[in-house]
């Protein structure tokens, strides 16, 4: 059995419990579709529902907020599918791969950045409305749970947006809205708008590996996050005619689905609503925003901590967060929130995608990825790969006086350092990336390249 083959090497019991060690072939349960069915679940939720509206209510015209969603989510297919394909390949998930870039100790820091991400995004969801029972079930639990609604939410998806049509006369006024935006202040707002979009799931597509490890093969994982960019368009498509045919209906806007809901009343309507909403949030909820801290905590302590206990934990920090203060207006909710949390996720993307693709090529080391051994591949200065770690604080150090500014920290920054800050998950990823890679070839070639040692078949 794989399992009794990782244990041969007889891991460290403080790098591993049965939530980090490698998945089995039996655990490789995730097909094409139910990969599809996961991003189907995770982006038809409220805060996906605003965010083409955001665009529109900051003055684009309805396609172009469209087209800045897809735009986003197509450059944003690329690191998920990447960063996807170790998962896969070894059964890993993301604070394991982090170990091999950041080093067995210091890969607690990125993943504990991106748990601080996961648990404000639980924190805004929660305050929209969920439940945390599913996680109970593990990864198996959220993968019927995923694979079942997604289904259901097309349905009920598809029956508001003919509500919205019938009862507006078709979505004239929406087409009929334009820009309210010169051609400078449109490119002006598109470019950090562009960077908020990406930023919305720049999150999963760094613990994407904690759900690909359980693909069948890679062609399953790709072919199920290819449908992203259609998912997400056509979703903010739905979020958008709604909207605006509330303006038609009502005579006024409303921009909340539960808002409207209300205002719409009836019976069915509360009972599809009370389906609808809580089985769109649950979705989104749990695997975006709760498997990353509940794995990161696992990964800090896992003699402490299971995955269940690590939910748990995250649902009491997302309240910390104060959503509502996010959630205010759009300028906060896109420019502050996404933007400024894309400088910390930026720069762990391209480390981890430099040393895994142009250090390594893909060969990775499982017996030293749960090892504490000063002579293992990935022990670097006790436990630390100081060079990432620089790398990370480099990419991070130009974006924060935008994002001071942003909060009203300090009144005005040089126009260089906006232009940085507006672009902060792009400047991030390469600069830190590029650095990371310089440090190392300064450095000199790895003392000790590992060779490729998948415990698993393998699955591509």
């Amino acid at each position: 059995m794989e399992s009794a083959k990782f244990d041969e090497f007889q891991p460290d019991p403080t790098l591993t419990n049965e939530d980090l060690k490698p998945t089995t072939v039996q655990e490789r349960t995730f097909s094409w579709w139910e990969m599809a069915s996961l991003w189907i679940g995770l982006v038809v939720g409220v805060p996906s529902y605003y965010l083409a509206g955001s665009l529109v209510d900051l003055g684009m015209a309805w396609w172009q907020g469209i087209g800045t969603v897809v735009a986003a989510n197509v450059i944003l297919l690329v690191p998920l599918v990447l960063t996807g394909h170790p998962g896969t390949k070894y059964g890993i998930s993301f604070p394991v791969l982090a170990r091999s870039s950041f080093g067995i100790r210091g890969a607690h820091v990125p993943t504990l950045l991106r748990a601080l991400v996961g648990c404000g995004w639980y924190g805004i969801e929660t305050w929209i409305g969920a439940q945390l029972t599913i996680v109970w079930k593990g990864m198996e639990g959220i993968r019927q749970l995923e694979k079942y609604s997604a289904p259901i939410l097309i349905i009920l998806t598809s029956s508001f947006l003919l509500w919205a049509y019938v009862k507006a006369g078709g979505f004239g006024h929406m087409l009929s809205i334009s820009s309210r935006l010169s051609n400078s202040e449109f490119w002006s707002l598109f470019f950090p708008s562009l960077t908020a979009n990406i930023s919305f799931w720049a999150t999963l597509a760094l613990n994407i590996p904690d759900f690909t490890r359980y693909a069948k093969s890679q062609t399953d994982q790709i072919l199920g996050q290819a449908g992203l960019p259609i998912f997400m368009g056509a979703f903010t498509f739905v979020g958008l005619a709604i909207t605006c045919s509330t303006q038609v209906i009502f005579g006024h806007v409303i921009s909340s689905p539960i808002q409207l809901l209300e205002q719409i009343g009836g019976i069915t309507t509360t009972i599809l609503a009370i389906i609808g909403i809580s089985l769109a949030t649950i979705t989104t909820n749990i695997a975006a925003n709760v498997v990353a801290p509940a794995n990161a905590l696992v990964n800090l302590s896992p003699s402490k901590f299971t995955f269940r206990r690590g939910a748990l934990l995250t649902a009491l920090l997302g309240i910390a967060f104060q959503p509502w203060r996010l959630l205010k207006s759009s300028e906060s909710f896109v420019y502050t929130w996404l933007v400024g949390y894309s400088a910390l996720l930026g720069p762990i993307g391209g480390i981890i995608l430099v040393d895994y693709y142009l250090i390594r090529g893909t060969k990775l080391s499982i017996e030293d990825l749960y090892s504490l051994n000063p002579n293992g591949a990935y022990y670097y200065s006790a436990g630390y790969n100081l060079a990432a770690v620089a790398a990370l604080i480099i990419g991070i150090l130009p974006v924060i006086p935008g994002f001071l500014q942003k909060v009203g920290f300090l009144e005005t920054i040089p126009n260089a350092l906006v232009v940085v800050y507006n672009n902060a998950w792009f400047f991030s990823f390469f600069s830190a990336g590029f650095i990371y890679w310089i440090l190392l070839r300064l450095k000199g070639k790895q003392d000790s390249e590992p060779f490729e040692e998948p415990l698993l078949p393998s699955a591509t």
